[in-house]
């Protein structure tokens, strides 16, 4: 029966008898083709696109007169009469006076207008790669409407919008020529790390919000488009070299390259092949920071110091100096002590990489709109991400590889992206380990102690020191032996324990993780068109999780699970097109979880005598399934123990504790089998021993997440002005975020005996539970803009954005909310395409509100800051070449986009691009 299904699908796409041939040629007022133009014919799903030099040829069974319109990217609407069979047509596009005029797909699944669109886009296309002001056209991004980017690091950035921002940014899409792109052992998308290079980029199209009922449970709080040129539309090689420096306080001034090349060529009108190949090297951003966030203003005088970016001396004990000595309570004291930690700059090399390759073929075997796509990516590259703790991606690799058949009317789509943690690590047990191969903590305590208990005393001097001497005595003495950064006792001993994969010795993670997917669509509308514009779609994938025990509890082997769906979109225009109602309802069903309908409803309507107002509202019900990590995680992350909430997942986590002198008097044993179970089911709320009050919770397993998204807006043209406001209100169901726990290593919590007892002799660890929030929680936002063409041709836009979220933090203090989003957000630009003679520039303002960041690594206030961003250019028609000398954060001012992260400085470069 699939068979069948899909043997249809193929042959329904092939179309019917040709009757009626029409050619000709689509250039732009300057006489210069216009490569990729669609050509289709008016009220039909019926059409064909221009090769490089602007030609085209479309056979159909419609018999004349008919109508054709023509668009393409960067372009006015065009339209042509035809009136016989063989008729040669000269097209002439004007450029597009507003981006309103500009065609997007991600909206519908099908080509408009962003005037059209039922929802907000936001789009970046071949002229704002060509003007934009930063290094690289992913990092342009941050200039559009309501889009954030927070800095990971030089090569890691994550995009975000509508709120609920982390680097690991599971609720963000993010798919290359239709495939996601999301590392699948991470759950997250990489940035552009491991992407397409700027020279393949067409188009890339933002959806802000949630787009669940077509693009399935990833898509929830908003998706990126990355589309890719046709090598039947763009032929030739084009390439780019990039240059410049890099400044920041931490790291100072540091060289910067990037440099692209593209092949691209049609054999005929059947065969067609494209190659990419990318490199980009440049010194990371530092994360220097030595602030204690629990002790404000302490250092490494206080015994407990524990530094922001200094790792190891998170590990810590409470030292009962009193009973170490058996002297009488109050006569030495206690105190919380850490060992010595290690500065991240000691942890890791700040060289940031990426080498992005990928090789495509094309084939249509008719010679007309049905192709056969093989294409095959391969990314590596160095970076820093940020999660519970600070990783060195060292040799990350991922690669996708997809085969796809579509036409105008179908797609049939696989893929398969898998991943290769490479030489990865984690920093803070890199510091926690590499203390360890010079003396276990358990030696280092013990002659912390006893110097300090003999200094305390005079033992051996007769003299008594106090307790701050005493204690840096203490230290020193501990730290009889220790490794000293540089030398080659610590190169050798951090080499080890980077190639070590448990955690216990080590600080590699392995992760070997993939997920194969299918997906299809159809749109019937050829065969509709007089009822509705209709299409039909659906999807499958299996994870294959595969990280040996260092990520997830599979130490016993893979695990595998999967999820499919299928959705159905219905799009009727009435009064003259002036009124467009879309409706869409998609269907979606996890392994673990009970299915899920996700429907969609939008009217748009268009005003004016001229159709240049419009006004749009939207709702739909979305969802989010747990990420893989949400579900099987099994890690320590230093601070706290990670356990995933699948079922199956809460007995697969098992670990041992050394218990206390006193704990082990009390259980008759020197250690603790904790099982991941203990976390949800016996256990203290975080914040009731911090209040010295502990209460037991339990907590409920994850479930998947849940969203009612509503949203208005206005679109309009006034002369050469386009104007862009919409305003969002999304109500979030069983919200997925992480509780801290405290789990003791004895007794039962609540039970108002052994378990406090855990507690007070420090017979207990964190754990971090993956759940869902007991209320609801709600955020609301708006964003507005204009973009205008000033006299002279100038070009100015501005964008201001707010959101906020509604949720009561006190009265659920353990539950985060990772909001991580300023309120206020400002963005302008200003510059000229041609201010004389081959000669433009461009300017980008930015300005972010101070706002709380929360994450597993640390918490706290993000300043606000203010980012000018400018370039100027010069063309070489004799060389078909752009000269490009530009700056982002151009003033210096350094600033934060997440606690811990290094400071985001400035880079300067220049670029020369052949053929672009």
């Amino acid at each position: 029966m699939r068979t069948f299904f899909l043997f249809s699908m193929l042959l329904l796409g092939m179309g019917t008898y040709a009757q009626t041939v029409v050619s000709g040629t689509v250039t732009d007022t300057n006489g210069e083709p216009v490569p990729g133009a669609n050509i289709v014919i008016v009220g039909k799903a019926i059409g064909t696109t221009t090769d490089f030099d602007g030609n085209f040829s479309l056979e159909t069974s419609e018999m004349p007169p008919f109508d054709l319109r023509i668009t393409s990217i960067g372009y006015t609407e065009g339209s042509a009469r035809v009136e016989s069979s063989g008729q040669t047509l000269a097209i002439t596009l004007s450029e597009a006076q507003t981006f309103l005029d500009e065609v997007v797909i991600s909206a519908s699944r099908t080509p408009e207008r962003i005037f059209e669109s039922p929802v907000s886009v936001e789009r970046f296309g071949l002229q704002d790669i060509a003007a934009t002001t930063a290094p690289s056209f992913y990092d342009g991004l941050q200039n559009l409407k309501g889009v954030d980017i927070n800095t990971n690091s030089l090569t890691f950035q994550s995009v975000n919008t509508r709120g609920f921002a982390t680097f690991a940014n599971n609720r963000f899409m993010q798919l290359v020529d239709g495939m996601d792109n999301t590392a699948p052992g991470l759950n997250f998308v990489l940035g552009n790390l491991v992407g397409m290079s700027e020279l393949e980029v067409q188009s890339v199209e933002i959806l802000p919000g949630a787009s669940s009922a077509l693009y399935g449970a990833g898509a929830f709080n908003g998706i990126l488009f990355m589309t890719s040129k046709n090598p039947f539309d763009y032929q030739g090689i084009s390439a780019y070299f990039k240059t410049g420096f890099t400044q920041q306080d931490a790291a100072g001034t540091n060289p910067y390259y990037d440099f692209g090349i593209r092949a691209a060529h049609a054999f005929n009108d059947k065969l067609a092949v494209k190659a990419n190949f990318s490199y980009l090297q440049g010194e990371d951003w530092h994360a220097n920071s030595t602030v204690d966030l629990a002790r404000p203003g302490a250092d490494r005088t206080d015994p407990a110091y524990d530094g922001l970016n200094v790792y190891g001396d998170e590990v810590s004990t409470l030292l009962n100096f009193d009973a170490a000595a058996g002297l009488p309570s109050g006569t030495v004291g206690t105190a919380l002590v850490s060992r010595t930690g290690y500065q991240e700059a000691d942890l890791l090399n700040y060289n940031a990489q990426s080498v992005k390759t990928d090789f495509s073929v094309y084939y249509r075997p008719w010679a007309n709109d049905f192709e056969i796509i093989y294409n095959g990516r391969v990314g590596r590259g160095n970076t820093i991400y940020q999660g519970a703790n600070r990783y060195a991606i060292r040799d990350f690799i991922l690669q996708q590889h997809r085969l796809e058949f579509r036409n105008d009317n179908f797609f049939l789509r696989g893929y398969i992206t898998s991943e290769n943690a490479g030489n990865s690590y984690d920093t803070r047990f890199a510091a926690i380990n590499v203390n360890r191969r010079w003396k276990s903590d358990t030696q280092w305590f013990t002659d912390y102690a006893q110097t300090y208990i003999g200094a305390r005393l005079g033992v051996g001097t007769g003299v008594q020191l106090d307790e701050e001497t005493a204690h840096a005595v203490a230290r020193q003495a501990a730290d009889q032996g220790r490794f000293v950064p540089g030398t080659r006792e610590f190169d050798r001993a951090l080499a080890q324990v980077t190639a070590d994969g448990d955690l216990t010795t080590g600080a590699k993670f392995i992760d070997n993780t993939k997920f194969r997917h299918v997906d299809a669509n159809y749109n019937f509308t050829h065969l509709t068109s007089e009822i509705a514009e209709i299409q039909i779609g659906g999807s499958f994938r299996e994870y294959v999780l595969n990280s040996s025990g260092t990520i997830f509890t599979d130490t016993d082997g893979p695990i595998s699970y999967n999820e499919y769906g299928a959705y159905l979109q219905v799009q009727k225009k009435l009064l003259d097109e002036r009124i467009k109602l879309t409706g869409s309802v998609r269907y979606d069903k996890n392994q673990f979880f009970d299915g899920f309908f996700s429907p969609r409803l939008s009217i748009l309507t268009v005003l004016g005598p001229e159709k240049n107002h419009n006004l749009r509202v939207s709702v739909q019900q979305g969802f989010r399934n747990p990420t893989t990590q949400d579900l099987f995680i099994g890690l320590n992350a230093g601070r706290a123990i990670l356990v995933g909430a699948a079922p199956d997942n809460l007995d697969r986590d098992v670990r041992n504790f050394d218990l206390s002198t006193s704990g082990a008097a009390l259980t008759g044993s020197s250690q603790a089998r904790i099982v991941g179970r203990a976390a949800y089911e016996n256990a203290f709320s975080l914040a009731s021993v911090n209040a010295g009050a502990p209460a037991a919770v339990e907590t409920p397993l994850v479930q998947p997440e849940e969203i009612t998204a509503y949203e208005a807006g206005y679109r309009g043209k006034v002369g050469k002005v386009a104007i862009d406001i919409s305003g969002f209100y999304n109500k979030y169901q069983n919200f997925i975020s992480n509780t801290t726990v405290v789990v003791p290593f004895y007794g039962q919590a609540g039970d108002g005996g052994l378990s406090l007892l855990a507690l007070q002799n420090g017979d207990f660890f964190p754990y971090q539970t993956y759940t869902n929030s007991p209320v609801d929680i709600e955020a609301y936002g708006v964003n507005a803009g204009f973009d205008a063409k000033l006299p002279g041709g100038f070009d100015l836009g501005a964008s201001y954005s707010y959101i906020e979220q509604e949720f009561d933090q006190a009265a659920f203090p353990d539950f985060r909310t990772n909001f991580n989003s300023p309120n206020h957000k400002v963005k302008a630009s200003f510059g000229h395409r041609e201010l004389f003679k081959n000669f433009g520039f461009n300017v980008n303002y930015r300005w972010s509100d101070s706002y709380l960041w929360q994450n597993t690594f640390a918490d706290g206030i993000i300043d606000a800051y203010t980012v000018l961003d400018a370039q100027v250019n010069y063309t070489i028609p004799s060389l078909d070449s752009i000269i490009k000398v530009g700056g982002s954060n151009i003033l210096g001012e350094e600033y934060f986009s997440a606690v811990g992260t290094g400071a985001v400085g400035s880079i300067f470069y220049v670029s020369w691009t052949v053929n672009p």
